[in-house]
């Protein structure tokens, strides 16, 4: 996995954090997703979630949401990745508006000095003409964390703030699908800002068609040779 497009300036905030670069290139042994019928297409809006043969400690049981992909490359933040660091202890005035846990959430390895906020907005709100907010797909929305947050916060039920994104030049993502590191699935705009205790990679598979959603009780340790 490497770096993609960086996102918009206006949509990051450089304030602290390494970079780390990583790749989605460890396989193990586990439970195959072979017969599993995929989206055809990647697009914005697309969870691409971590197959039970990807061992890759940073993306092992990662679910990506997918913010742009286009022939330049693919981004994306992993939104099931807490960190130990409260928003409040960087961004203080978004706080209020993050879903729990009010943390940040490790989004990851490229451009870990970076923050991207995504929301959930609420149903029925047209932000087309709405300083600092992007729709990304469906109700889900980019938003410029330089905007007044009691401005964002009648149009939205939650947000999540992240520390770096996942990124794919041309070409590299699409390896790794055909070595079936991830499976490309649908998005609920709940997913973002689900409850903290909620295994979300389980969650995303139970909710597939069989035999998919067998997947879901794929131990979280597995013995590795």
């Amino acid at each position: 996995m490497a770096q993609g497009d960086e996102p918009d300036d206006q949509t990051t905030r450089d304030d602290w954090g390494e970079r780390s670069d990583g790749g989605a290139s460890r396989r193990g042994e586990g439970l195959s997703a072979d017969h599993w019928e995929p989206e055809s297409v990647v697009r914005p809006g697309s969870l691409l979630v971590a197959s039970t043969e990807l061992v890759e400690p940073a993306f092992r049981r990662t679910v990506i949401y997918i913010i742009e992909h286009n022939d330049s490359g693919s981004l994306g933040v992993v939104i099931n990745r807490p960190s130990d660091t409260a928003v409040h202890n960087v961004l203080p005035q978004w706080s209020s508006l993050v879903s729990r846990p009010r943390a940040l959430y490790v989004g990851g390895p490229v451009k870990r000095d970076a923050a991207l906020c995504l929301a959930t907005l609420r149903v029925g709100v047209d932000i087309d003409d709405v300083p600092g907010l992007r729709r990304v797909d469906g109700r889900v929305a980019m938003v410029d964390l330089d905007s007044d947050p009691d401005e964002i916060r009648p149009l939205v039920e939650g947000v999540r703030i992240f520390a770096g994104y996942s990124g794919w030049t041309f070409g590299q993502l699409e390896g790794e699908l055909e070595r079936q590191d991830w499976m490309v699935l649908s998005a609920l705009a709940s997913d973002l800002i689900g409850p903290p205790r909620v295994d979300l990679w389980a969650s995303v598979l139970r909710r597939q068609p069989l035999p998919l959603a067998m997947l879901a009780t794929h131990p979280i340790e597995v013995e590795r040779n």
